[in-house]
């Protein structure tokens, strides 16, 4: 994912950092638990529901390949495609992207604002954000 991450604030889930019909793929392979898959599975699916031509739903697949989002095997005339991640991958590279954005001063700001928006969201959420503060010290003590 590296350098070719863009936020969108302005959108949620995968199309946060990916163009919706990229989202849309990378959100079908993890919906389907699918660990391997061509573009015609992707194409009877989406191309179907949405109206898309086969040849988009593969130059979009080769951008996700390209984004290092899958990886691909030469099965006889065509490729098959795998997820070189989980969602729950994906979505922390997205936010350690994100972090890493900011300089070192700014990092305190993007952290406190993550603690408001945790805890106006749920206050659960916040006891489990504590919960994974303390386990990550009760690591570095280690």
């Amino acid at each position: 994912m590296g350098d070719k991450l863009r936020i969108r604030p302005e959108q949620e889930g995968t199309r946060v950092a990916l163009f919706d019909l990229e989202a849309d793929i990378m959100d079908l392979v993890w919906a389907r638990g699918w660990e391997s898959f061509s573009v015609r599975d992707v194409h009877d699916v989406l191309g179907e529901e949405n109206g898309l031509a086969y040849t988009t739903v593969m130059t979009t697949v080769k951008r996700l390949f390209d984004k290092d989002l899958l990886s691909r095997t030469k099965e006889g005339r065509k490729y098959v495609y795998s997820p070189k991640q989980s969602r729950a991958e994906f979505y922390q590279k997205v936010a350690a992207r994100v972090m890493e954005s900011f300089p070192v001063e700014g990092r305190s700001t993007a952290m406190s604002l993550l603690v408001d928006q945790i805890s106006e969201a749920d206050g659960s959420t916040l006891d489990e954000l504590e919960a994974l503060i303390d386990s990550r010290r009760a690591e570095l003590d280690e």
